[in-house]
């Protein structure tokens, strides 16, 4: 079971609440109601997907109610609101604002991971309560020819049994998978606190069809492909380097550096055709002022750079140092802007080329290079927790390549996690590098950065060694912090705010 999102349009049957000035209490924060009776939503946990497929939607209420503290749970099924929503169409019209959430959504999985740990009664908490996963707004497009082990790679992700075949174009439609960030410090979080469940931060990952040359011309699944890569935040391409004679190679041969070529060539020009028709138009908004210079200086210096076979990417600190906005280079949604991660699937023989490795990782830099054996991920997450740890150990390997590939991620689309701890759950939030604690109090709801007053901050190293907020407090490691405060990933916070 995996929470991928909000959803507001489950807000419209909530009694309504209305937040007044004043301290009380909050989930990650304090807050007060205006008047007994009211019932205040506090966090709604979002939708979740079960397998088999079923879309639930779960909120959650609390408050007090004649003078008694209480909290409602309230879930349903999608498929049973669509009805409900049909129902009211045909009698009674549709509510101006309320949202359909009856339309096709593209396919969501997830890769759940439950760490287990006994009570102090002895009863495994964990194990009766899947971890829940922390809304996803971002995204990175898994990419590359036909047959590299994109699919392969993306079920072990997920733990999902997405089509992987020995043919070109076995992925049509994308696949959408949400992958919990490993994070020990969660886990010694639930126990200093006694937890009763822990919420890791995600990556989400979509699986995309096969890129082949010609793409940008319409070949293959080109079209389709490059509208789906279009909407990821960043990009994954995976490389074959491999050789297995029973798995065919589109072009015939196993070669990385080839391979790599046609990728971004095809990226490349796709980018070159959306310049081709935006630089015009921009010219003319520009002479008559409804368009900033900017914007079309950097399409300008854009197809510079893509017209000697570069992508943006590679190309960051020569644009920087040409004076271009990188607000308005964004503003092009330009492909080869995104950020990339290359991932080699690889063998055995392929883990233990140090050598060959390095000259990979020459080659694709400035990105991050991951090597893995697919097969083998997606053969460890099947295991339990001590048997993959043993077998990865005896394939001579620190970490699994799934988890390195999570974390490069997080790292690649300038991401950070801050965390918050108490009895009902241990969480990691996530947030960009260089936020202040209002934005990363906006995280967990909108009211606390609207009304943020300060926020009360624990580094995780601080807490672990004094074992509570309250020791940390008495020693001064507890620091008050207020809104010009630049959060630290690790921090451990409590926001105070006022709405």
């Amino acid at each position: 079971m995996v929470d991928v999102g909000e959803d507001s349009g489950s807000l419209l049957r909530r009694p309504p609440a209305r937040p007044t000035t004043g301290v009380g209490d909050g989930v990650h924060g304090r807050a007060q109601t205006a008047h007994e009776g009211e019932w205040p939503l506090v966090v709604g946990h979002g939708t979740r997907f079960h397998h088999p497929p079923v879309v639930e939607l779960v909120f959650e209420y609390q408050g007090t109610k004649s003078g008694e503290r209480v909290q409602y749970a309230h879930s349903e099924t999608l498929a049973g609101r669509a009805r409900a929503g049909r129902s009211r169409r045909r009698t009674a019209g549709r509510r101006p604002d309320e949202r359909d959430t009856s339309a096709t959504q593209p396919r969501a999985v997830g890769r759940e991971h439950v760490p287990s740990r006994p009570t102090p009664s002895g009863r495994d908490r964990h194990a009766a309560a899947p971890v829940d996963c922390t809304p996803v707004a971002l995204t990175i497009g898994i990419v590359g020819l036909p047959n590299v082990g994109k699919s392969t790679l993306f079920n072990a992700l997920t733990r999902n049994q997405v089509l992987a075949a020995n043919y070109p174009f076995a992925t049509i439609e994308p696949n959408l998978g949400v992958v919990a960030l490993p994070d020990p410090r969660l886990q010694v979080l639930a126990d200093i606190f006694d937890s009763e469940r822990i919420v890791p931060a995600t990556v989400s990952f979509v699986d995309i069809a096969g890129i082949v040359r010609g793409a940008s011309e319409g070949e293959g699944l080109g079209n389709k492909f490059l509208a789906n890569i279009r909407e990821a935040d960043a990009i994954c391409q995976v490389v074959r380097y491999f050789t297995d004679d029973d798995v065919v190679h589109v072009t015939g041969r196993v070669d990385p550096a080839d391979d790599i070529d046609t990728v971004n060539t095809e990226l490349v020009l796709a980018d070159l055709q959306t310049l081709e028709r935006a630089i015009p138009r921009l010219e003319k908004e520009v002479r008559g002022k409804k368009t900033d210079a900017a914007v079309l200086d950097a399409a300008q210096k854009a197809d510079e750079v893509l017209a000697e076979g570069s992508t943006i990417f590679d190309a960051r600190a020569r644009l920087t140092k040409d004076g271009v906005d990188p607000a308005a280079l964004r503003e092009l949604q330009l492909l080869t802007s995104k950020p990339f991660i290359f991932v080699f699937n690889t063998d055995d023989a392929g883990l233990a080329d140090t050598a060959m490795q390095a000259q990979l990782r020459e080659l694709v830099a400035p990105a991050d290079a991951v090597f893995l054996d697919a097969k083998f991920e997606s053969e460890l997450v099947e295991l339990e927790p001590e048997d993959a740890a043993e077998m990865l150990a005896d394939s001579g390997q620190d970490e699994a390549g799934l988890d390195q590939l999570a974390r490069v991620g997080f790292h690649t689309l300038g991401l950070q996690t801050f965390l918050t701890a108490g009895p009902k759950e241990s969480r990691a939030w996530t947030i960009h590098k260089g936020w202040t604690a209002p934005q990363a109090a906006g995280v967990i709801h909108t009211d606390f950065e609207r009304g943020f007053i300060k926020a009360e901050v624990v580094s995780y190293a601080d807490l672990v060694e004094l074992r509570s907020v309250a020791a940390a407090r008495a020693v001064g490691k507890a620091r008050i912090e207020g809104k010009d405060y630049v959060m630290t990933d690790g921090d451990v916070v409590e926001f105070r705010f006022n709405v």
